[in-house]
């Protein structure tokens, strides 16, 4: 059996980008709106612009040890660079608890 490499934070970025405002994606998110036509948990398979630009900044502020253990960010560590990224501290935390998740799949 071969064993799988675990994504870099940036290679899960550019994974989560694939759908990020096109119809596909689109017509993806629309299938996970509530009530009030927001779709925040399809935002791992279908970003808009605005997710994609505050995610690639939050990721380019972390520091190298950051990326390398960041599946294993504690909720503080998640809160203060979402908070000196200056992006929605929801959206970010949805983004790492998506790539938490890929790595333990792999492992």
């Amino acid at each position: 059996m071969e064993a799988r490499v675990k994504l870099s934070i940036q290679e899960y970025l550019e994974e989560v980008a694939r759908f990020c405002d096109n119809q596909y994606g689109t017509t993806v998110r629309s299938q996970f709106e509530d009530i009030g036509g927001t779709s925040e948990l399809a935002m791992l398979v279908a970003p808009t612009g605005e997710e994609l630009l505050q995610l690639r900044r939050a990721v380019a502020i972390m520091t190298p040890s950051e990326k390398q253990d960041a599946d294993r960010l504690s909720d503080e560590q998640i809160e203060r660079i979402a908070a000196d990224a200056q992006v929605d501290p929801a959206i970010f935390a949805i983004f790492m608890n998506g790539y938490a998740l890929i790595c333990k799949r792999v492992s």
